[in-house]
């Protein structure tokens, strides 16, 4: 259970869902986590819980991925405090669901700029700092929709695309410099979190319908094994953040319980 000992991490979106259950598995292998999110009152709760559990090292910061000086502020607390940042975990992603036709430049923009900016933000910095401290890994949270498409979801499926060949693009650039800094991606299909329960109730609604049970049901046939846990995914993405991972560079994990199958 030591398998990340002593490596200092950040992980956003870790507030809730996936975000959380991967700091919480990180702690539990000895690493130290920052929890970062924009929803502090429930990212302070979340890294009290982490802190009292297995005595693990948890803390939290506010951060908003798609604001540059946020990763300023970040990577300067984890350094004065930390000297060194070992895993980044870009995590924190937003998804509105909503008809083609329907999709404003708002919307659009919005998507993009917590799903694809925030992301090379946080690949940015932490390429900047990892080389100077020995290296690190990176692991970058897409999902399915980065490899199939849904006509309610494209500005989600669009930005998490730019995410899954961005991290092969960020890998090569680390590679080809020597820098020792890996940089994966990991693909999560139907998980049971809060951005799901949204996405259900969004897809409800541009239907016309009056309950999620329909939609619901179709959710939990449209995978093999059913829908996923956030800790299935954390286990996912452990394994590359570890150094169990070494020779893994440029990667697609995909944890889906067979969506992109079916």
């Amino acid at each position: 259970m030591d398998r990340l000992q002593r490596k200092v991490a950040i992980v956003t979106g870790a507030a809730a869902g996936i975000g959380s259950a991967t700091a919480e598995h990180f702690a539990a292998h000895g690493a130290v986590v920052i929890l970062a999110d924009v929803d502090a009152d429930r990212g302070e709760v979340m890294a009290g819980e982490i802190a009292g559990r297995a005595s693990g090292r948890a803390t939290f910061v506010r951060h908003d991925v798609g604001e540059e000086d946020s990763w300023v502020d970040l990577v300067k607390v984890i350094l004065d405090r930390f000297e060194r940042l070992d895993i980044l975990v870009n995590n924190a992603g937003i998804q509105i669901s909503r008809p083609l036709e329907d999709i404003t430049l708002e919307e659009w923009r919005a998507v993009f700029r917590v799903n694809a900016e925030g992301t090379f933000l946080g690949t940015r910095y932490a390429i900047g700092t990892m080389k100077r401290t020995g290296g690190g890994s990176i692991v970058n949270v897409s999902s399915t929709y980065a490899m199939i498409a849904d006509g309610l979801n494209a500005h989600y499926c669009a930005s998490k695309a730019a995410v899954r060949n961005f991290t092969k693009a960020a890998a090569l650039y680390c590679a080809d410099r020597g820098y020792n800094i890996r940089v994966n991606s990991v693909h999560p299909g139907v998980i049971a979190t809060p951005m799901l329960e949204r996405e259900i109730r969004d897809v409800t609604l541009a239907r016309g319908l009056t309950s999620t049970d329909v939609v619901g049901a179709e959710w939990r046939n449209i995978c093999p094994l059913g829908i996923g846990t956030p800790a299935d995914v954390a286990e996912g993405i452990a394994y590359l953040a570890s150094d169990a991972s070494r020779y893994v560079t440029g990667a697609e994990l995909v944890i889906d319980g067979g969506h992109i199958i079916r």
